[in-house]
């Protein structure tokens, strides 16, 4: 039974009851959504503030400099807005990303797995230590000689090389947090019956969620800057293939306008990707907090 306020009025109480379910479940969704989201933007101007000094920093470093070593943000915008008119921005952009975020898609998951793998299995642990230790060791730009050597100069080189620089940054965060896991409380579920499965989605996901969100991030930063690299050794076009031809022709505002429009995507995919995803399933560490405050 629906008990309609007293403050609406019948036509409104009836309309309410009338209603579907389904459309009701919506209309809440819809607000929850929107009431998310809106915190969510509001917490954001605290990163925009510093990204204001950063930019402020720019500006003075071109006024010391000159335009010929470090082109001015204005300027630089400028020419970003005008590569939006050509076709080259697309197809470089296009490039880019899905080698950029395929490569970090791999290297997560594999990261997430073995190191969640690890942090279970003490023998686990030692084995794959030293191989990662050993993949880490090796430099970004041998990675990607030996993958042009192995696949010659197409895109699966500059994945290959992301998968293979960035995968230890997820095992990494994977084994901490599943080696630091609470094992009293696990054994305290067991104790209850708790199967495998759900001792690790109640007792262990939560908390592995926290170490692997701060290396996810790292993953996708480095998957940017790794992809281009590639893209600009190999010359397989891309936004690396494009800062190649701006480094040949002596443009800087155009080199500087590539490299803002990674650094582009890299925001958009931290905080219009992870941090969303973080703050949907780690709801219980801003419970407390003020509205409007994040971390």
């Amino acid at each position: 039974m629906t008990v309609s306020s007293p403050f609406e009025g019948p036509r409104v109480g009836e309309a309410r009851r009338a209603m579907p379910a389904w459309l009701r479940a919506g209309a809440r969704a819809f607000v929850a959504a929107t009431v998310w989201l809106g915190r969510y933007v509001w917490a954001g101007w605290v990163g925009l503030a510093g990204l204001f000094c950063l930019a402020a920093g720019w500006q003075a470093g071109h006024e010391f400099y000159g335009s010929f070593i470090l082109p001015a943000p204005l300027e630089t915008v400028t020419v970003l807005i005008g590569l939006f008119e050509g076709p080259e921005l697309a197809q470089a952009a296009s490039e880019t990303a899905w080698r950029s975020l395929g490569g970090f898609l791999l290297a997560a998951g594999l990261g997430t797995l073995a190191g969640s793998v690890a942090g279970y299995s003490f023998a686990a642990m030692r084995i794959m230590r030293p191989i990662v230790t050993v993949i880490l060791g090796v430099p970004p730009i041998a990675w990607i000689v030996l993958a042009l050597i192995w696949f010659g100069s197409g895109g699966g080189s500059a994945v290959l090389t992301v998968v293979l620089a960035s995968f230890p940054i997820s095992f990494a965060g994977a084994l901490e947090g599943a080696a630091t896991r609470d094992r009293a409380l696990d054994a305290m579920a067991r104790s209850f019956g708790a199967s495998l499965p759900t001792r690790f989605r109640t007792v262990t996901l939560p908390h592995l969620l926290s170490y692997l969100f701060p290396a996810w991030t790292t993953t996708a930063g480095n998957a940017w800057k790794v992809t281009v690299m590639a893209e600009l050794l190999s010359n397989t076009g891309g936004i690396g293939g494009q800062l190649a031809t701006a480094r040949a022709l002596f443009d800087i505002p155009l080199v500087t306008a590539w490299i803002l429009l990674v650094v582009a995507f890299a925001l958009i995919t931290e905080y219009g990707m992870l941090n969303p995803l973080r703050e949907m399933t780690e709801r219980w560490r801003s419970a407390g907090l003020p509205w409007g405050v994040k971390r």
